[in-house]
């Protein structure tokens, strides 16, 4: 290991240093050891500081979390009447929603033109047309407090075309 000179064992400045900074490493590592040999495990109030944190947090999160989901219900709902609007317009393309004058089409016309499964025949859905002006009546509009910034939403279960438009940010 040590390099021989004339047959003496000669030690460099190098490996004096090596040597120092070992030891020094292993006093250090014994103490580390001792310290972590008399730790017992978390006191009690670093506990409840940690539960304080996890309390502070879930009181931001869960409000924010449920204000997201409230507003893509609401979106899901004025997809629906906007379905329903679509459904509407080709029903009438197609004749079968009465004269231009005065163009109603009911329940039953609409469920034939709209592919959801959220929209059933429970939900009372119609649509009407009045000077170039659709309106819509689908009863999840109807009673709702609703969570999206729009200028009018579905006041008394009806919403017309341009108020959906502008609900849904078209």
């Amino acid at each position: 290991m040590y390099p021989f000179k004339g047959g003496e064992k000669v030690m460099n400045k190098d490996m004096i240093e090596i040597n120092d900074q070992t030891n020094k490493g292993e006093i250090k590592m014994k103490k580390m050891k001792r310290i972590l040999k008399n730790e017992k495990g978390l006191t009690l109030i670093e506990l409840l500081a940690v539960i304080v944190i996890l309390a502070i947090v879930a009181a931001i999160a869960v409000p924010a979390i449920s204000n997201i989901i409230a507003k893509q219900e609401d979106k899901a709902i004025l997809a629906n009447a906007s379905m329903i609007l679509s459904g509407a317009k080709l029903a009438a393309a197609n004749g079968e929603c009465g004269s231009e004058a005065t163009l109603t089409c009911d329940e039953v016309t609409l469920l034939d033109y709209i592919e959801s499964t959220d929209i059933t025949d429970a939900d009372n859905i119609s649509a009407s047309k009045t000077a170039d002006i659709w309106t819509i009546t689908y009863n999840e509009l109807d009673g709702r407090e609703w969570n999206i910034d729009a200028p009018t939403v579905g006041t008394g279960g009806t919403i017309t075309e341009i108020e959906l438009l502008d609900s849904m940010g078209n």
